[in-house]
This record gives C-alpha cells, structure tokens and sequence, in this order.
C-alpha cells in the first residue's frame, strides 16, 4: 500500500509516518519508481507506535521496544527486562506528573474558595 493509504488506514499524517520512517520506527522499501511500499504489517506498527507516544515514550524508546520485533516480548529476556525497567520508568513519571497535578489542583480549589468569600464579603 501507498503512504497515503496508510495514512487513510492509521490516522496518522503522511508527515508523520515520514517522520516514523526517518525515525527507523518503520521501514517500507521502496519500489523502482521511488515510492514507498508499505505491507499490512505496517498498519500495527504504527498503531503500536501511537499508542506509545500517548504513553508519553519518546522515538528512541519507541525504536527500542519495536526492535525486540515482538510487542509481547515472548522468549526474549533481554527485551522483557529493557521493557519492564522502561515501563517502571515512566511509571514513575506519570505517579510524579499525577502527584504535582493534584497539588496545583489542591492550590486552585484554595484560590477559588478565597476569592468566592471575598465577593461574597463585597456583597457581589
């Protein structure tokens, strides 16, 4: 399949899978005419590929985890170890992320319950 099939397929820009491409998250040959050529397999690629961007993974993360091939890991330990030290990492990222989120939404709830007394003082 063409690119723009691709993208028609994944929802993924023509740009982007360019990007995956210069990337080495994807690899279609190229046919004698110079266009890519993209199989059936592509399309879980990608989708894998999406899927760990909203993990919050970066490309070289996300280059990594498709090289083990196998996004079950099965029978390589290596990749199952790399996987689980990566996941545990973000892991840790997102518990941070989430624990700052709820102090910026604990600030607010005290702001807005300052500023609700104060126009409720001023007679608004």
């Amino acid at each position: 399949m063409k690119i723009g099939e691709l993208s028609k397929e994944t929802g993924v820009s023509i740009r982007s899978l360019r990007y995956y491409e210069k990337k080495n998250l994807i690899h279609p040959p190229r046919k004698e005419n110079g266009y890519r050529e993209y199989e059936e397999s592509d399309i879980e690629t990608v989708k894998a590929v999406q899927l760990f961007l909203k993990l919050g993974m970066n490309t070289e993360e996300i280059y990594h985890v498709l090289s083990c091939g196998d996004f079950q890991l099965a029978g390589n330990k290596e990749c199952a170890q790399d996987a689980v030290d990566l996941y545990s990492e973000r892991l840790i990222s997102v518990r941070e992320q989430i624990k700052h989120l709820q102090e910026i939404e604990l600030h607010l709830e005290k702001l807005m319950k300052y500023w609700e007394m104060k126009k409720e003082e001023s007679g608004d």
